[in-house]
């Protein structure tokens, strides 16, 4: 626990913020920092008192406000405890699967196989695996008890011999790909639509019909570049928020190059953009250049 009996928190007495938000800010941030976990118990209001050194009706209004917010929970005759996050987050540009990024947060995300059987693809999924011999993999996830998504993944039939439903019960199917099949999810590419629950949907997910959701569903290789899961999931809108990264052209370029070819790129495009005038033509070549040191790269690790 971040706060603790003997330590002190000393308010800013001189803002012109009450004392009672900064009370109600200072305990927020570590329940945000997840400094305090869901679940974890808040001190006693004496407690509380004694290190912000405040009155009693302060850190009452202070919890009140957190109540309200929904970032703790208060039962009558129990200390307060920090609620369940009600948004979680997801990185949607990257490969590794909505289990693994929970866990990495502590979070525990319970997995239900809802459906496991070999079923004909459609069209459209029986070209990006090449054939339509496919197993069908539905799944409920859910933290809390509370339906968080709904997954629609279809896998090559013939390249996971004995997989079962029973694998794959609150865990991840990547862990079970890597770990039963040696094959590592590599790269893909994800897409992101805002969807009306349908009747099926809204029953699995605990929502009323027409509810937003969002639909992420996409398609990912294999370590060896060969089709392995072409996948939809639908995420109840008002629990999930999708998080991406952005980052500079130049940045991608060279975090994808060796270090001397980054070094040769930035002092070309350098000494380009220096020059009075600047040049247009150097600054392309050097572009070019590392587009083609882009390429030899590929090559090289095919």
């Amino acid at each position: 626990m971040a706060l603790s009996a003997d330590a002190e928190a000393p308010l800013d007495r001189s803002s012109g913020h009450p004392l009672h938000v900064q009370v109600a800010q200072a305990l927020r941030q570590d329940i945000q920092g997840r400094r305090l976990a869901p679940g974890t118990m808040l001190p006693s209001e004496a407690v509380l008192c004694r290190q912000f050194g405040v009155a009693r009706s302060v850190v009452r209004q202070a919890l009140a406000a957190l109540v309200t917010e929904g970032v703790i929970r208060r039962e009558p005759g129990r200390a307060p405890t920090v609620a369940p996050p009600l948004e979680h987050r997801r990185m949607v540009q990257r490969s590794t699967g909505l289990f693994e990024q929970f866990a990495s947060t502590g979070t525990a995300l319970r997995t239900r196989v809802v459906r496991l059987e070999a079923v004909a693809a459609p069209s459209e999924v029986a070209a990006f695996f090449g054939s339509d011999d496919t197993l069908l993999l539905e799944r409920l996830r859910a933290v809390d008890d509370e339906p968080l998504a709904f997954v629609r993944t279809w896998l090559p039939r013939g390249r996971l011999p004995g997989l079962t439903a029973d694998h794959l019960q609150d865990t991840s199917l990547h862990r079970i790909l890597v770990q039963q099949f040696d094959l590592h999810p590599g790269r893909g590419r994800n897409r992101i639509r805002a969807v009306g629950a349908d009747a099926a949907l809204a029953e699995v997910l605990s929502v009323k019909t027409g509810s937003p959701l969002l639909m992420l569903e996409g398609q990912g290789f294999d370590q060896h570049g060969q089709p392995l899961e072409w996948f939809t999931t639908w995420h109840r809108g008002e629990k999930l928020v999708f998080d991406v990264d952005v980052t500079p052209e130049g940045e991608r370029v060279q975090a994808a190059l060796p270090d001397g070819a980054t070094r040769s790129v930035k002092a070309a495009l350098s000494s380009a953009i220096s020059a009075d005038p600047p040049s247009l033509a150097d600054a392309e070549a050097a572009l070019e250049a590392a587009l083609e040191m882009l390429r030899q790269v590929r090559l090289g690790n095919k």
